[in-house]
């Protein structure tokens, strides 16, 4: 009998332990709702992913990210405020809960995944980084560098690939380092060194603002996988949900090509794959603590995940970068969202 009210107890024990716990775990969702707006993790300015206008308004890929969330909690892509983080202070801010999501073009790897108390929520950018010269310094390969000066902003992947790179080649090169992206480039244009490398993207999106971007190439070589992605707190499983789910969500809308133009046309539509993922059938936004209809309303005022793209980095913008490795999975890419069912 003692042994049966004693195992008792310790169940009891267990339980109010387990109850109490859950009270004390940390609601994202819930305090976003209180105060009225996503708090989003940005960088300080790059053309393409995170960037300002003269009247402060922030567009981009990794912007448009933040808006689909605003827009699937809020039915209002609005309902988000931007703090520019350098890269050195983007994983303090999130961990000390300034920020509600970082979507800066930031690359998962194992140690950021696991030491930081970070969840990596997708990737909604497949990068990798390479070499930016002057035209002038008569180079066609990163492997005829060697005993160049390279201008690099520390605290990043960037640096310890580059280091990697001379290495692995046997080269010799002088690192310039620099707190900031923006330092960095205006190094680079300023002619303090005689390479700048980032991410590929990166090289794109900053040549544009040199004051002779036809003056400087990129060379051909990728040195390294650099997939990039949105960042959350460990600890809160429903917000990380949501994240994740808002780029599969794009991403599924593109595959199904459902788009801003046609989404009233598509909510009439037969196909029962469709009929769910806009929530005409079925409610698999209640499991994420969202309404029915949360893609409708991300793709209502954001747009799937090429229509973002397109605007922001794609072609026809100023960057002119070919959709490659993030194209959808059927059409020869990466990006692959799992199912919504």
């Amino acid at each position: 009998m003692k042994r049966i009210v004693s195992t008792l107890a310790l169940g009891a024990a267990l339980g109010l332990g387990a109850t109490a716990a859950l009270a004390q775990a940390p609601n994202t969702l819930r305090n976003i709702q209180n105060k009225g707006f996503v708090q989003c993790g940005v960088t300080q300015g790059l053309a393409g992913f995170s960037m300002p206008d003269s009247a402060g308004n922030w567009t981009g890929l990794d912007v448009d990210l933040c808006r689909a969330l605003a827009a699937a909690i809020f039915n209002d892509p609005t309902k988000v405020r931007f703090s520019p983080l350098s890269a050195k202070d983007r994983f303090t801010a999130l961990q000390s809960g300034e920020i509600d999501v970082l979507s800066r073009n930031t690359t998962w790897t194992l140690q950021r995944d696991t030491s930081l108390g970070l969840n990596f929520a997708g990737i909604n950018y497949f990068d990798g980084q390479g070499f930016m010269v002057r035209k002038s310094l008569n180079v066609k390969s990163a492997r005829e560098l060697s005993g160049a000066s390279v201008c690099v902003q520390t605290g990043t992947t960037t640096e310890l690939n580059v280091a990697d790179f001379f290495r692995a080649n046997n080269l010799k090169y002088e690192p310039v380092v620099f707190s900031t992206a923006d330092e960095t480039v205006k190094a680079y244009d300023a002619g303090r060194c005689d390479v700048f490398t980032t991410d590929a993207s990166g090289l794109y999106a900053e040549r544009v603002k040199l004051a002779k971007p036809d003056d400087h190439m990129v060379l051909p070589e990728i040195i390294s996988k650099e997939p990039l992605g949105p960042v959350v707190r460990h600890g809160d499983d429903q917000w990380f949900d949501i994240v994740k789910w808002t780029h599969f969500a794009m991403l599924t809308a593109e595959e199904l090509n459902i788009s801003k133009a046609n989404l009233d046309q598509m909510m009439q539509s037969t196909n029962p794959e469709i009929r769910r993922v806009l929530g005409v059938e079925g409610n698999f936004g209640e499991a994420l603590g969202l309404t029915k209809d949360w893609v409708v309303r991300i793709v209502r005022h954001v747009g799937n995940y090429g229509e973002a793209f397109d605007r922001n980095v794609g072609p026809s913008t100023r960057l002119g970068i070919q959709r490659g490795l993030n194209a959808l999975w059927t059409k020869g890419g990466l990006q692959y969202a799992p199912p919504i069912r």
